[in-house]
């Protein structure tokens, strides 16, 4: 399969590691870029995509969960909280997401990914529509938490569909924690270090299956870990309702190309 890839190939599937990289840590979402190029451009079966894609998600959200925790995102006890809640229900989850990707075909794959990114991007957008209108923000009931139920609730459904279509966890679970009323930089955060578990699970579970490339990975994810630092950088100094608005911007411009490719 490597010898069918061309230099322009692995320098787009590069480009789609980098991009991705900057995403995951920036907005949330990036990490379905390198889903998203492995679909496109090598012709490799889903259940291949995303156990190769999922493996880059071990290294990126290590890396993720070490610069929010070094910027201190990841301090308060509430938020730590938050994040062992997400990393208990991704044991749980993410096996049942790797059985359901071996149900899917090619079609299905893309156009599942594509309603999941619009829904996320619609709850996101209808959250700070309501907060605008009513002149302050939604907040949870204590500070940097959002409680044990919509914790698990978002935990589970983010590892069932990381662990289908291959992906970290941030692209789901950073506007789904917005949505419960966690700020954008500590959803990152959170969503990081859930990825790390999601990430192990899903990659043993593809493995054991013969379904992870792992040269791709490398030349995916290398990149891929470049991207991490500096999107980290770029959440630190952007504002947090830019922030949102790019996170919106960026689920509805992935779904139709996942859509239309599928």
């Amino acid at each position: 399969m490597h010898e069918s890839l061309d230099a322009l190939t692995l320098v787009l599937l590069a480009l789609f590691g980098l991009a991705g990289g900057i995403g995951i840590t920036a907005v949330g979402p990036g990490g379905v870029l390198p889903t998203i190029g492995m679909f496109l451009l090598t012709g490799l079966p889903p259940s291949t995509v995303a156990g190769t894609a999922i493996a880059t998600h071990i290294a990126t959200g290590t890396l993720g969960t070490a610069a929010f925790a070094r910027s201190g995102q990841l301090k308060a006890g509430p938020t730590r909280h938050t994040v062992a809640v997400l990393a208990v229900t991704a044991l749980v989850g993410t096996p049942i997401g790797v059985l359901l990707n071996t149900l899917v075909s090619g079609r299905e794959f893309g156009e599942l990914l594509a309603c999941a990114v619009t829904v996320t991007a619609v709850l996101v957008w209808l959250r700070d529509h309501r907060e605008r209108r009513a002149g302050a923000a939604v907040a949870p009931l204590s500070g940097e938490h959002i409680g044990t139920a919509p914790s698990v609730a978002v935990g589970l459904v983010v590892a069932v569909a990381a662990g289908l279509f291959g992906l970290g966890g941030p692209m789901l679970s950073v506007p789904l924690l917005v949505v419960c009323g966690l700020p954008v930089l500590t959803a990152l955060a959170a969503a990081q270090a859930q990825s790390v578990v999601i990430a192990a699970i899903g990659t043993a579970g593809y493995a054991l299956h013969g379904s992870v490339d792992w040269w791709l990975a490398a030349v995916v994810g290398v990149p891929e870990l470049v991207g991490v630092l500096i999107g980290w950088r770029i959440a630190h100094a952007v504002p947090e309702r830019r922030l949102k608005y790019a996170l919106v911007g960026a689920l509805l411009a992935l779904a139709p190309y996942l859509a239309l490719h599928a």
